[in-house]
């Protein structure tokens, strides 16, 4: 099963060839996620990020709701992969 997993946007930023990118942090682990799609994210706010892209913006309560769930049903693993600095 795919799932989107929601995160707080801790930075926005333009990588070297000028694509929107954000750090985003899921429950405390920070990873680097694709904004293009969402180019209207801030920080701050919450997105719903899919294989390391933003696909969303949502509220903090529908975030909040969403993280619970999968933490229920113990599909948050994959956030635990390293990523490269």
């Amino acid at each position: 099963m795919c799932l989107g997993v929601p995160g707080k946007v801790i930075d926005v930023y333009n990588d070297v060839l000028g694509i929107a990118m954000g750090k985003v942090s899921f429950s405390g682990i920070v990873k680097e996620v694709c904004l293009a799609y969402t180019p209207e994210a801030e920080t701050g706010q919450y997105v719903v990020v899919h294989a390391g892209f933003a696909i969303s913006v949502v509220d903090e309560q529908e975030a909040m709701e969403v993280f619970k769930m999968l933490e229920q049903m113990d599909e948050l693993a994959e956030l635990d992969i390293p990523q490269p600095e």
